[in-house]
């Protein structure tokens, strides 16, 4: 096992680093390092109040902009705003295992939130990216399977878990095959995911289920924290590693631990539905890759 803690990033100064879902859980955590280490980041958060009451806990240079994955007019308005150069993306925000419901623009909540509303950002912002992308995945992708014939449970029982886990493997997808248009496209770019293994976060609070909500209380008991959980995303937004790598804790199971690379499944590894899966979120959000120079 490393030793590699909160205080390892190197020196991010004159460093713009943009983290979604930062005022609270591993988006704080975040945001709170790489300030720390002299970034400027920029808290692109729903609930602006919120964010501001975060930002001012975090010693460093912090911003504070609006940014609601769940609608992609907040996502266009948030990309459209922006004229300077991004050295790190972190998609960090994300739902997990909510009730059913859709987005403003009536994708299902998880997918929305988590991969379709990402990906509409991601491809906006792509232009003025000038290091990486940083995707936050789940060891929940594991269980996941992408019905590219039914992406938002509209003729499919809806399953909370199995939806989840579905957002959480087109999270893996969507870095390996924007990882092959950067190398395809000869730029400097690299996109990279990370997942937290098993940290006490909010995340599971707004399950809509008692059960599941007194069950991630349990589980938070027996959690590492949420600077632990940050580690793989700390990791993989500032070290050099290959295109497409995965970062997570490297204790057992990947519950907690020190940052190294992660295991993904074979279906997480699967380039042909990481192409297909592309083309449906291209139609989905009328969001597509842009061209690109250098």
């Amino acid at each position: 096992m490393s030793t590699w803690s909160i205080t390892d990033p190197p020196a991010q100064s004159g460093r713009t680093i943009i983290v979604t879902g930062a005022n609270s859980g591993l988006g704080r955590a975040t945001t709170a390092a790489l300030a720390g280490a002299g970034a400027r980041v920029v808290m692109a958060v729903r609930d602006v109040s919120r964010g501001e009451q975060a930002a001012a806990s975090i010693a460093g240079n912090t911003e504070v902009r609006e940014l609601d994955l769940a609608d992609l007019a907040s996502v266009r308005r948030f990309a459209a705003e922006w004229n300077e150069p991004i050295d790190v993306l972190v998609n960090n925000a994300g739902v997990m295992s909510v009730p059913k419901g859709v987005t403003k623009d009536g994708f299902e909540l998880q997918l929305g939130t988590n991969h379709l509303g990402p990906f509409a950002l991601t491809n906006l912002l792509l232009p003025h990216v000038t290091d990486r992308v940083v995707n936050l995945a789940s060891g929940a992708h594991k269980w996941g399977e992408i019905g590219l014939d039914d992406l938002n449970w509209t003729n499919r029982r809806y399953n909370r878990l199995a939806a989840y886990g579905q957002s959480k493997l087109a999270n893996l997808l969507f870095t390996l095959e924007l990882q092959r248009r950067l190398e395809r496209d000869h730029s400097s770019v690299r996109a990279f995911a990370a997942h937290p293994g098993v940290a006490a976060t909010n995340l599971g609070a707004h399950s809509g289920s008692f059960l599941m909500t007194q069950l991630a209380k349990v589980v938070n008991l027996m959690a590492q924290s949420e600077e632990m959980g940050a580690l793989p995303t700390l990791y993989a937004a500032t070290q050099d590693l290959p295109g497409a790598s995965y970062v997570g804790p490297d204790g057992f199971g990947e519950w907690r631990g020190r940052p190294a690379l992660a295991r993904r499944s074979a279906a997480a590894s699967d380039v042909t539905m990481a192409q297909l899966l592309w083309d449906a979120s291209e139609q989905l959000t009328g969001v597509g890759y842009p061209a690109l120079v250098g």
